[in-house]
């Protein structure tokens, strides 16, 4: 919901510098002298009161009618909307040409929040004036990683929940590590929105998107359908070949398809997000959405294809001044390197089996809070199952026993070093403004020029399905939500 439009007071008519003579001074100014005129002196008063009587009558009028059209158009300013508010839609708008309803899911990898008015985006903010936007950005899950967030979109559940706790992890009971190449199964729990689609008899393709490799249950990543990750092809050709479904046969055309950059998350870690870099490459997803939209036009779709840009976090700038060293904390507790899963932003720590976890953590805290430990009170380490609830961040073994929150724009390492460098980074606590991302839904069921509150990614499954009209599977976002954001079927 944008800024409501304020009611106007109608302002007080300005006092005129030169007002007009007051009738009753001019006739009592008026000489009745009888040696000054040879009229009649017992009819000339009488002419002059009717005279200005009339006068008087003509100036209250004109005073009335002036006031009439005063408030009348403060009126109007009041109840009519401005330039710049776009009219909201109340229903739905039916399909034009396409006979069956199309999600086109974009995700512009670590597009922080913001990023949108660093540059001229002309493509970005068509899709904002005509559709509808998350006013203060999306809220990633924690940790705000790629991988972990990137699966909440398309399950709707928490890591914790769907496996994919961090971008890195070890199985705890096999010793297996999980890494962003790993495709078999059993890494990845839930139900992905390309199966749920396939589920119900229908196509889904997807242009990279992590766990879219990943062959389970009905999905079998078909090779028509479903790209091999390759971080070289150019974006364009990622466009292009999305554009290229629109040309199958209307059946043929896949009902939900993911659209995947890499950028500004690229630049992002190696200039922090303040860089002239970061600025060109949100320029660049820019025309990458005004080549969609351009082939989408093309092709007499655009307006009955949805399009959900996303990101998956934000970005927030670090360098090594924010550094803080685990050794430092060895007057307190020594923390082995092969303990540590995860060093930074979010440190993980899995001891041998029979350390007291409990003790770990009070030492740590001891230690970064005594005043000895440099940057040690931007770090508190918590029991996994003491993290504050908000994270849904505890129940999976596949998360180590102890995590250590670090305030944004620090890190964590094990020793020092003399290495001096700055760039960025994202991972901390879902919390921080910085991790926001952006959301933008522009289709027959969003809304025009409409705004709405923040909420977590893990709605956009059951967003998606409900665009759809099939059935999701069970999930961590709200069945009502998409009642929320969508317009009512017409």
């Amino acid at each position: 919901m944008g800024s409501d439009t304020l009611p106007m007071k109608p302002s007080p008519i300005p006092t005129q510098d030169d007002d007009p003579p007051n009738p009753s001074a001019a006739l009592l100014s008026f000489n009745t002298d009888s040696t000054s005129s040879t009229s009649n002196p017992s009819h000339k008063p009488t002419i002059i009161f009717i005279f200005l009587l009339l006068i008087t009558c003509i100036a209250l009028s004109a005073a009335a009618a002036f006031a009439f059209l005063f408030f009348s158009n403060s009126s109007n300013t009041t109840t009519t909307p401005t330039s710049t508010t776009t009219s909201i839609d109340s229903k739905a708008r039916p399909l034009a040409k396409l006979n069956h309803p199309v999600v086109i899911l974009v995700s512009s990898d670590g597009f922080r929040f913001g990023y949108q008015f660093k540059t001229p985006t002309p493509n970005i903010h068509r899709l904002i004036a005509n559709g509808t936007e998350a006013e203060t950005g999306l809220i990633p899950v924690f940790p705000t990683l790629t991988f972990p967030n990137h699966y909440s979109i398309v399950t709707g559940l928490y890591p914790a929940h769907h496996g994919i706790v961090n971008n890195h992890f070890v199985d705890p009971y096999t010793g297996e590590f999980f890494n962003m190449g790993s495709h078999e199964p059993k890494w990845w729990l839930g139900e992905p929105l390309w199966e749920t689609v396939v589920n119900h008899g229908l196509k889904a393709a997807t242009y990279f998107w992590p766990g879219a490799e990943v062959k389970k249950g009905s999905w079998t990543c078909p090779e028509k359908y479903c790209q091999q990750y390759n971080g070289s092809v150019p974006f364009e050709e990622r466009v292009d070949t999305t554009l290229g479904f629109f040309d199958l046969p209307s059946s043929e055309i896949p009902y939900f398809m993911t659209l995947y950059f890499e950028d500004p998350d690229h630049q992002g870690h190696q200039v922090g997000p303040d860089d002239p870099e970061i600025t060109e490459a949100v320029a660049n997803i820019d025309r990458m959405i005004g080549r969609l939209i351009e082939g989408l036009e093309k092709r007499g779709v655009f307006e009955d294809v949805t399009i959900i840009m996303l990101g998956d976090h934000g970005m927030v700038g670090t360098c090594d001044k924010k550094l803080i060293f685990l050794e430092d904390l060895a007057s307190w507790i020594e923390i082995p390197a092969s303990w540590v899963q995860s060093y930074t932003p979010l440190l993980a720590i899995r001891p041998p089996a029979g350390v007291d976890t409990a003790d770990i953590v009070a030492k740590m805290n001891e230690g970064l809070s005594s005043g000895k430990v440099k940057n040690g009170k931007q770090l508190k380490m918590y029991l996994k199952e003491k993290l504050p609830r908000r994270l849904h961040y505890a129940a999976s073994d596949r998360i180590p026993p102890v995590i250590g929150l670090v305030e944004e724009g620090f890190k964590v390492e094990q020793k020092s070093s003399k290495r001096q460098e700055c760039g960025g980074a994202h991972g901390y606590d879902n919390a921080v403004f910085s991790m926001r991302t952006i959301f933008i839904g522009h289709g027959p069921q969003f809304a025009r020029g409409r705004k709405v509150p923040s909420f977590e990614n893990v709605q956009i499954y059951n967003l998606v399905t409900k665009i759809l009209n099939i059935q999701g599977a069970p999930n961590n976002g709200s069945e009502s939500f998409p009642k929320s954001i969508l317009l009512p079927s017409a």
